[in-house]
């Protein structure tokens, strides 16, 4: 669904301005909002009629004749079957609407996650993320939804006994709206107030959910390690200061409902003492005293229900503003329009330069190495040398900040970001696996038209499917969530067959064979020798024994390229390469 508030520049400071933005999503809803309307148009009516009909009542008392009492029990009966049908109108169609604004809210959110570059998911953390999706959003639904049907509902009631005593007396009605001002001075500082906390309530949610999300995920290590105290100590920690918040809010709410309803009570107190007195009275009935008075007291619950409301929508505000924050983030830059159907595989580096924002220092410093399409380079050195920063730059995933880098004598930026992550298969040591089936994982998103056979032969070239035949399912097995059902050695090797199965021209291989034993490490060295025929490979691996055969070895440090040689020319050279090699070879033996 397509909205206009997704397109807003920039997020409008004040709540006003917000709540606004948060309304125009409902405008493709307004059949439903407007039916809601009518509801609560429906529902004010039979209240103040309720207030009205006590002028009838006291007549049918007074006077009991078979009309009066035949007319007061159509009146109870027609006023009561009024307001239900005004009451289910209001809730069903305003829920409806609120719930479809939710569902439009969570779609825009999740779609520019989708587009935003990493360096927004390195500031935050996956739980906090997870929170604005679920919890923050659902907020909003409160705003959108019970907020708005009370507003409306009450507010129209207030309007029709207003307007009933007006008519009855004008005199007492605006003794009655004297104690207005003060009123709306209460309401006007809690709202700020709701409004400050719900904030730190919106950020405490997300503490909540980042740390649970980490010690759940990461249960395996805590145990191991001891880390239960900690972790129990972390977890209350933000809970309670989610609790403090909370609770502030539950007394401001508790203090400023019972003033109101003070204010109001004196209001009536002020209103039943004057009234009383028979210049004011004038010729009102009896009945049309008790008319007014009721009018005057049902007119508390309405008022105390409008106030309270306040609480409802600064919440939706402070959680709808962190939300459009996320929303109007912007995405990753794509004016690239090169959209080649396969690429050769050349890639040049050129003077390239490259830091991660906020740091001072380059990571890469003066990158310049040509790799013919076809050709296999690894990168060596020892860890923080630069080896995967300089990998994760050819699918755009970081912007180099100095040089150039080519691919088919084409800049990267020429490309479309589609287009240049089509050509490049990608398998790191942190697999990701998704809670589906080993087909569905290894024919991953644009390979999902991939045929039954095709995934098969990937499976069989990554040596996956001597324990694929083994489960239960086949390729329909599911393993769990991020492939828990597998060993480390399976998930590699499922990641690897995704690699195979997508045949892209270039492939990048970080320390793709570090989670295999030594038996399934040769047979994927095999296996990915055979794919890397024909495609430019870029090989990351900490153990130099399985890059020996590579068509040539760039060895890094501190962010440059110090050597760059075939694996005997290097050792003969007797440079930073040779020591690594000997460092290794000594542990191994």
């Amino acid at each position: 669904m397509e909205t206009d508030p997704t397109q807003s520049p920039a997020l409008p400071d004040s709540s006003w301005g917000t709540y606004k933005r948060l309304l125009a999503y409902v405008k493709p809803f307004w059949l439903a909002f407007a039916l809601a309307v009518v509801g609560n148009v429906i529902y004010a009516g039979a209240s103040t009629g309720m207030a009205a009909a006590m002028e009838y009542v006291i007549a049918a008392i007074e006077n009991p004749t078979e009309d009066n009492r035949l007319l007061l029990t159509v009146v109870i009966v027609g006023v009561f079957a009024l307001r239900g049908v005004g009451t289910f109108m209001s809730q069903y169609f305003i829920n409806y609407v609120g719930r479809q604004v939710i569902n439009a809210l969570r779609n825009d959110v999740f779609d520019r996650l989708l587009t935003l570059p990493s360096r927004y998911f390195d500031d935050n953390a996956a739980g906090r993320l997870v929170s604005k999706l679920t919890f923050n959003v659902e907020q909003v639904a409160e705003a959108t939804t019970n907020a708005v049907t009370i507003s409306l509902r009450e507010g129209l009631t207030i309007v029709g006994l207003l307007s009933f005593m007006l008519y009855t007396n004008w005199k007492l009605t605006l003794i009655f709206l004297a104690v207005g001002p003060i009123i709306g001075a209460v309401v006007s500082y809690a709202s700020k107030r709701f409004r400050r906390i719900s904030k730190r309530i919106q950020g405490s949610m997300g503490d909540i959910t980042h740390v649970a999300s980490e010690s759940i995920s990461g249960y395996r290590v805590v145990r191991t390690f001891g880390g239960e105290d900690y972790e129990q100590q972390r977890f209350r920690e933000v809970n309670e200061r989610n609790l403090k918040q909370s609770l502030k809010m539950a007394s401001t709410q508790a203090i400023s409902v019972p003033v109101i309803q003070v204010l109001v009570a004196i209001a009536i107190a002020a209103l039943v003492w004057t009234m009383l007195a028979p210049e004011i009275r004038g010729g009102m009935t009896t009945g049309q005293l008790v008319a007014f008075i009721t009018a005057a007291t049902t007119m508390a619950k309405p008022i105390r229900q409008v106030t309270s409301v306040h609480a409802k929508i600064q919440k939706g505000v402070a959680a709808a503003y962190d939300v459009f924050e996320t929303i109007d983030e912007q995405p990753e830059q794509d004016p690239g329009t090169y959209s080649p159907q396969r690429v050769e595989g050349t890639i040049q580096f050129k003077d390239v330069a490259f830091r991660y924002r906020d740091q001072l220092d380059n990571v890469l410093e003066g990158i310049s190495v040509e790799i013919p399409a076809g050709q296999s380079v690894a990168l060596v050195g020892r860890s923080g040398s630069g080896k995967s920063s300089m990998v994760s730059l050819l699918p755009r995933f970081y912007e180099f900040t100095g040089g150039d880098i080519l691919i088919d004598d084409h800049s990267l930026r020429e490309y479309s970001l589609k287009a240049l992550r089509s050509q490049i298969a990608l398998v790191t040591q942190n697999v990701v696996l998704f809670n589906d089936t080993i087909a569905a994982n290894i024919a991953y998103g644009a390979l999902r038209d991939c045929g039954r056979e095709e995934i098969r032969e990937a499976a069989a070239k990554a040596h996956a499917l001597e324990f694929i035949d083994r489960m239960p399912d086949g390729l329909d097995t599911m393993i769990g969530d991020n492939g828990v059902m597998l060993s480390g050695g399976q998930r590699q090797r499922l990641a690897i067959a995704r690699a195979l199965l997508k045949n892209a021209p270039i492939l990048i291989l970080d320390e793709a064979t570090s989670a295999l034993d030594t038996e399934s490490e040769r047979h994927i060295q095999e296996a990915l020798e055979t794919v890397m025929k024909g495609r430019t490979t870029l090989v990351i691996a900490h153990r130099l024994s399985t890059i020996e055969t590579a068509d040539r070895i760039l060895v890094m440090d501190n962010g440059r390229i110090i050597e760059t040689g075939r694996h005997d020319e290097l050792l003969s050279a007797g440079g930073a390469y040779a020591q690594l090699h000997q460092m290794q070879f000594s542990d191994q033996t």
